[in-house]
């Protein structure tokens, strides 16, 4: 069968790899869709330390069960499409025996730690599937990115009537705002790319803030009649905006850091103390966040679609790195389809 590999820094190869075979507790899948994240393309420029090369990057896939093992349940029978959770679980760690499995020590991301989707079959455990013959099938390739998303704002405890401030307009960020919104909370972005400002508006986002072109500080105390918002999410990634959260966010507010940055970040640490500050870390997503995000799509598709920026045919995957560097200020997501050659 067919892989696409990033095969070193800045270049991919599809190469004629070994068809997987399933274990007993395993599912095969025919892979349809696969979603490209911040994570793929910081592993093709070479900045994602977590990864070494040749790997087969992507982890949000849409799929069709083909064969299942012998003790798979009945449930998972051929033919049958579903969403792939792209992370594992050792059950023994101390984040999974605090119920948080998402937050798993010695997890393995599918197309970081471990090759992941980008190929035309992949075996993985069942417990990893969620089935969905109600979705359109490149929904399918959505969700699990707008779940880290969902899974920050629960972090962040939203409630309806509350200010959220979203840094950072990207995939997740994105997730990031439809979940507060569908909580009901008011939502303000902060994204210097001007040609994503009219979509983060027609999605719901009140106000979006380009701080390049403002100072920042003043215009939200001005949104928030000077008290500040109540929740500051960062999905960006730059120490500089791990500074701005804590700036940003109002006495007694919470931060939430669904990005990390790759370098050292130095705080005033006194807004800690002075602001009785909530500081939350956010790594990837519950199987209650992937469930949460399937009902918000199959309620809003038309807002789904807008998400999706660029396919590319199987045969063309190889250049959809590059088209996504050279247009990242334009590109909310961009996928592949492996039906379409």
């Amino acid at each position: 069968m067919d892989a696409l590999y990033i095969t070193q820094i800045g270049q991919t190869e599809i190469r004629q790899v070994a068809a997987p075979q399933p274990g007993p507790d395993q599912v095969l899948l025919d892979v349809q869709h696969v979603g490209l994240c911040g994570t793929d393309l910081n592993t093709f420029r070479g900045l994602n330390p977590l990864v070494s090369l040749p790997r087969i990057p992507g982890h949000e896939i849409g799929a069709t069960i083909v064969e299942s093992g012998s003790d798979v349940p009945a449930q998972f029978a051929p033919g049958l499409s579903a969403i792939v959770i792209p992370y594992t679980t050792c059950g023994q760690c101390s984040s999974c025996l605090a119920g948080r499995p998402n937050a798993c020590r010695f997890n393995k991301t599918l197309g970081v730690q471990q090759d992941g989707g980008m190929s035309n079959q992949l075996v993985v455990h069942h417990d990893r599937l969620i089935l969905n013959d109600n979705l359109p099938k490149q929904h399918l390739a959505l969700v699990e990115p707008l779940s880290v998303g969902f899974h920050a704002v629960g972090r962040g405890s939203v409630v309806a009537g509350e200010t959220v401030v979203v840094i950072g307009g990207g995939m997740i960020g994105v997730g990031v705002m439809l979940g507060a919104l569908a909580r009901g909370a008011r939502v303000i972005a902060v994204e210097v790319s001007k040609a994503k400002k009219n979509l983060l508006e027609q999605l719901g986002v009140e106000t979006v803030i380009n701080p390049n072109e403002c100072n920042l500080s003043e215009e939200i105390n001005a949104l928030t009649a000077g008290l500040g918002p109540h929740v500051v999410v960062e999905a960006v990634g730059l120490p500089e905006t791990f500074r701005t959260a804590v700036d940003l966010a109002g006495f007694a507010g919470r931060v939430v850091y669904v990005g990390y940055a790759k370098a050292e970040v130095s705080y005033n640490t006194s807004l800690f103390n002075l602001k009785e500050l909530d500081i939350f870390g956010s790594r990837n997503a519950t199987r209650t966040d992937f469930e949460a995000v399937i009902d918000f799509i199959a309620n809003h598709q038309e807002t789904a679609d807008r998400l999706i920026s660029k396919v590319f045919p199987w045969n063309e995957a190889d250049k959809a790195f590059t088209y996504w560097e050279e247009n990242r200020n334009e590109t909310f997501k961009v996928m592949v389809d492996l039906t379409h050659v």
